[in-house]
Order: structure tokens, then C-alpha cells, then sequence
């Protein structure tokens, strides 16, 4: 039996483009893609803080050190530029893995640099 979990997270991601014609994807800056985890062309969930949407598309590579994240072809009618965006990527895995398992979670400012990075998101207060 397999678990599915959060592999990676890149949380606050301001979109950059939105590129309707473009064919689709999510063109994510590479020096995010390697710091994550998150290889090109797999699966990823987007969360779009702004307006609610979520859409599932997978991940490109866009130029290192850019700060890119374009939001491609179908998708881009459900972000806009300046919109800021929750990218994740998830894994099955099975009991044994589960143990030593943590998640790679990126927090990012709103230029898509990396403010800071951990493995555990803290315990919700009442």
C-alpha cells in the first residue's frame, strides 16, 4: 500500500506570465525546480491564493535564476500576472518510506527568491 505525500512545495510563487498560447505547462525558474525537487515535465497541483482556482499541469523549466513562473496555454485563464500561487508535487510512498520521509518546502518573496526553506510546516494553533 502507498501513501500519497506532499514530495515538494514552493509556497507564494508570484506568476510572472501567463501565456495563453504557449503550449501548456508551468514554466518554473530552475534554480527552484533543483532547490525543490521537482523535476521537469512531472506532475504539479497550483493553488491560486488569489482567486481560488485549482488546476493540476506539469512543470517546465524556465531560465536559472529568473524568477519565472509562467502559467501556460488552457491554465493561464486561471492565473494572471501577479498572481501569487502555492506549486506542489506529490509522491507515493510506502510504509517503510513514510518514516523518514519529509516534504522540501520553499517559501518565496515577490521576486521568487527563496526567503527560507524546511521540511515541516509548524503545528495550527487554536
Amino acid at each position: 500500500m502507498q501513501t500519497m505525500m506532499l514530495k515538494a512545495k514552493l509556497h507564494r510563487a508570484c506568476v510572472t506570465h501567463a501565456e495563453l498560447e504557449y503550449e501548456g505547462s508551468c514554466a518554473i525558474d530552475g534554480s527552484l525546480l533543483d532547490r525543490s525537487g521537482i523535476r521537469e515535465y512531472e506532475q504539479i497541483q497550483i493553488y491560486n491564493i488569489n482567486n481560488g482556482e485549482r488546476f493540476t499541469t506539469y512543470a517546465i523549466r524556465a531560465e536559472d535564476q529568473s524568477g519565472i513562473i509562467s502559467v501556460n496555454g488552457a491554465a493561464a485563464r486561471l492565473a494572471a500576472r501577479g498572481d501569487c500561487l502555492i506549486i506542489c508535487s506529490f509522491v507515493g510512498l510506502d510504509q517503510n518510506e513514510l518514516e523518514k520521509f519529509k516534504p522540501v518546502l520553499i517559501y518565496l518573496n515577490s521576486e521568487n527568491k527563496i526567503i527560507r526553506s524546511c521540511h515541516s510546516i509548524p503545528v495550527q494553533a487554536a
